[in-house]
């Protein structure tokens, strides 16, 4: 027994009990083998071949070493009891050898694991300075290595590190928002926010709702600047929509109205286009706001759109821009019928159209006066369709005749002014104006007769008191005849 107990150590002293020398190196040799296989620890541990293959040759060696002992006597003056308590207390070698390559083992594990979360560490940091579109796969794969520290090796000194480690991951992803990059922030702040339901809220703490008064108050900023841009303001309604209740929502309504005002100013600037262009933007924004209290915005911003539109289409005409000016001043005439600037809206629409033509028109803006006082000045129409003749000078206004019925075009101008308006028997829609003496501008428009698209005309006249004057409107083949008034 005491020399199957000695060789279970593993340290071959049955055999050197029974001064078998070269059974005992053998052991040695089985033992130097496996150290040489288990170390150093690592994450591993042995192979379990060679754990299995080192038992059977103790198991072995203990058989065969007792088998000996036997038929030979114990040396070293040793006793059979005390060389076999000597082995049971010595059987504390291997077993404490397993317990310390455990015990290196398990630091083994720990180092793996440090090794780990020093990866994840290493990849937040790459990514500082770089835009979220670009890092959020790096950034994913931080954060599978933070859960599976976490989830998978609870207890481990690197998933106690974790959270540590979480709080600057939040501060690295939401960089952009310690720069004051509103509009940068959102995306990342939203991916922040998805976290407590990967990780979960008990593990975050206080970071479960660490990302929520920073992307409200992205989501203000970032809105607010853009607010007055097509599509903009678009971040303040998911400001209403994701943070009803936040101080940030709560200043969306007197921060438009202020923006509203803004531009209000901006009317009796330089550019009171622009502005009313940001106007329409802001109230497209409004009408999208949830909550009553954006009713009173959309009013504000209608009501001062109105002005805009006014003061945009003046701007234009001052600026020798008469096609937007008549287009927007006639839709301020279409769309604003009770406006008390209606009619004067009609009257320099009808002016920028003719100076579109006729730049000499635009010179200055028209008087609000229409025909009715003045020189006798009847218009007929020689065309095949109808046509409606513009005027602008001392008097400013428009009149439309209807086709005449059985009048063809001419060949020529020559012939338009030789024979135009002179056919006996033959009733040429007519109308009779009073104009007031001045130089006029006349533009005379078409639009399609006999089939064929009929190029607008314009041109000029000088109204003298004491005459009566007849212009004539014919169609030749390649234009409108020229203005021939008659007295």
């Amino acid at each position: 027994m005491a020399a199957a107990l000695l060789n279970l150590t593993g340290l071959g002293l049955g055999y050197v009990l029974l001064r078998a020398w070269v059974p005992a190196a053998l052991c040695w040799a089985a033992t130097a083998a496996l150290l040489l296989v288990a170390l150093p620890a690592d994450v591993d541990g042995v192979p379990g071949g060679a754990l299995l293959g080192y038992a059977v040759v103790l198991v072995l060696a203990a058989a065969d070493a007792a088998r000996r002992a036997r038929r030979t006597p114990i040396g070293w003056r040793l006793r059979a009891p005390v060389a076999a308590g000597l082995g049971v207390v010595l059987l504390a070698v291997p077993a404490t050898g397993a317990l310390a390559y455990d015990s290196a083992r398990d630091e083994a594990v720990e180092q793996m694991l440090l090794d780990r979360l020093d990866k994840a560490d290493r990849l937040v940091k790459a990514q500082e300075g770089r835009p979220f579109t670009t890092t959020e796969s790096e950034y994913r794969d931080a954060l599978g290595i933070y859960r599976g520290l976490v989830r998978d090796h609870a207890g481990s000194r690197a998933a106690d590190r974790v959270p540590d480690r979480l709080d600057t991951y939040y501060k690295s992803v939401a960089a952009p928002y310690a720069d004051r990059q509103y509009c940068e922030a959102i995306e990342p702040l939203k991916y922040l926010r998805t976290l407590p339901d990967t990780l979960g809220k008990d593990r975050l703490g206080r970071l479960a709702t660490w990302p929520d008064n920073r992307l409200a108050d992205s989501f203000y900023a970032c809105g607010m600047s853009s607010l007055g841009k097509t599509g903009g303001g678009s971040d303040l309604r998911e400001l209403m929509n994701t943070f009803p209740g936040s101080d940030a929502a709560a200043k969306v309504v007197p921060g438009i109205r202020a923006a509203i005002d803004e531009r209000a100013d901006e009317l009796k600037g330089p550019d009171p286009c622009s502005a009313t262009t940001e106007l329409r933007a802001i109230r497209t924004t409004a009408a999208t706001l949830p909550g009553s209290a954006t009713a009173g915005l959309r009013a504000k911003t209608a009501a001062t759109i109105q002005s805009g539109s006014y003061a945009c289409g003046i701007d234009d005409f001052k600026d020798g821009r008469y096609t937007e000016a008549a287009k927007t001043l006639s839709g301020y005439a279409d769309t604003y019928k009770d406006s008390g600037k209606r009619q004067r809206a009609r009257t320099i629409a009808i002016a920028a159209e003719v100076a579109a033509a006729r730049p000499q028109a635009g010179r200055k803006l028209p008087a609000q006066r229409g025909p009715g006082s003045g020189q006798e000045f009847v218009i007929k129409n020689d065309g095949p369709s109808a046509v409606e003749v513009l005027f602008t000078g001392p008097a400013t206004g428009s009149v439309k005749l209807g086709p005449c019925l059985g009048c063809t075009t001419y060949s020529s101008r020559a012939e338009g002014r030789a024979k135009a308006c002179k056919a006996s028997g033959r009733s040429y829609p007519q109308k009779t104006l009073r104009l007031p003496a001045g130089e006029y501008h006349f533009l005379y428009k078409r639009g399609t007769g006999a089939g064929t698209l009929v190029r607008d005309h314009s041109d000029g006249a000088k109204v003298q008191g004491g005459y009566r004057y007849t212009d004539c409107a014919y169609v030749v083949r390649g234009g409108l005849g020229d203005f021939a008034p008659r007295t």
